[in-house]
């Protein structure tokens, strides 16, 4: 019963995993992986000498770290928010209403944030031009994007990880919120001592989940640094990250090499990333840690 899985899991995740030699060669597709001249570390040499190696993963750590501290925090928030909602229809209702971006493909917020941000036509600039204000460039100032690019993942995944936070609330025994109404607990101090610690092991590994992407906007958000800006270079200092830089230095340069030595750098901080989470949670909840 489990063959076809493992078939699947080795000759989807393993078998590529012998293509990181590219990263140590001149690839060259025609003379295949097995025939390209091994060049050792020159394609690494060349990444570190580069100023893009560290703008792309300044701006990686940035955003990510500002994705697990607004996503995890604001939908934490929310579903102890919706939580308080008496009647059940209407909690359901809100809860669709915010998972329903979650459902939208970056390519459909591309157009959604454009109608907003057109120069022309968009919405806040139309709205400014009513009080005589100059429209603003926002595809032409990186500065911005710093702030768009937060608000636009936190717009379109807060209602998935708040589901997750209002099924544990749902679990949470009711007896706990009937003792503490008898001794007089408010509704924020229920929150505060009973709701928020008994969800700790779904923060922490939600926490650990999220840690373990820092470094693959693929996984999800690859439309978030290449839809959303519409490809503007202008402001790629501000919206590059590194898996947009692997695409971009294929689709210009076709150097194989150069983007299987980026990607393999990608998986090693990654995995580094990964380790020092799990060994943090572990120092506070033994048991929510992977091992």
């Amino acid at each position: 019963m489990m063959l076809p899985g493992l078939i699947y899991i080795l000759v989807m995740y393993y078998l590529p995993m012998f293509g990181v030699v590219i990263a140590f060669e001149e690839y060259n597709p025609i003379k295949g992986i097995f025939k390209s001249k091994w060049i050792g570390f020159t394609n690494f040499k060349f990444l570190f000498k580069s100023d893009a190696i560290f703008q792309i993963t300044f701006n990686t750590i940035f955003y990510n770290l500002i994705f697990i501290i607004l996503g995890i925090g604001l939908s934490l928030i929310i579903a102890i928010l919706i939580n308080e909602i008496g009647n059940r229809f209407l909690a359901g209702a809100y809860k669709s209403i915010i998972l329903l971006p979650y459902l939208l493909s970056w390519v459909v917020a591309e157009y959604l944030l454009f109608s907003f941000l057109s120069m022309d036509k968009g919405i806040i600039n139309s709205f400014l031009n009513v009080f005589g204000i100059e429209p603003v460039l926002w595809y032409s100032e990186p500065s911005y994007w710093r702030f768009i690019i937060p608000a636009a993942y936190v717009w379109k995944n807060i209602g998935y990880f708040s589901v997750i936070f209002a099924a544990g609330i749902a679990g949470i025994s009711g007896e706990y919120y009937e003792a503490a109404k008898m001794d007089g607990a408010s509704k924020f101090q229920q929150a505060i001592k009973i709701t928020i610690p008994m969800l700790v092991p779904i923060t922490l590994t939600l926490l650990l989940l999220q840690a373990g992407k820092i470094f693959y906007a693929a996984f999800g958000d690859w439309g978030l640094f290449y839809n959303l800006p519409k490809e503007s270079g202008v402001l790629f200092s501000a919206t590059n990250v590194i898996d947009t830089y692997v695409y971009r230095s294929l689709k210009s340069m076709s150097d194989f090499g150069m983007s299987s030595a980026v990607g393999l750098y990608q998986s090693c901080v990654g995995f580094v990333l990964v380790l020092a989470s799990n060994f943090l949670i572990r120092l506070y909840d033994r048991d929510s840690a992977l091992f």
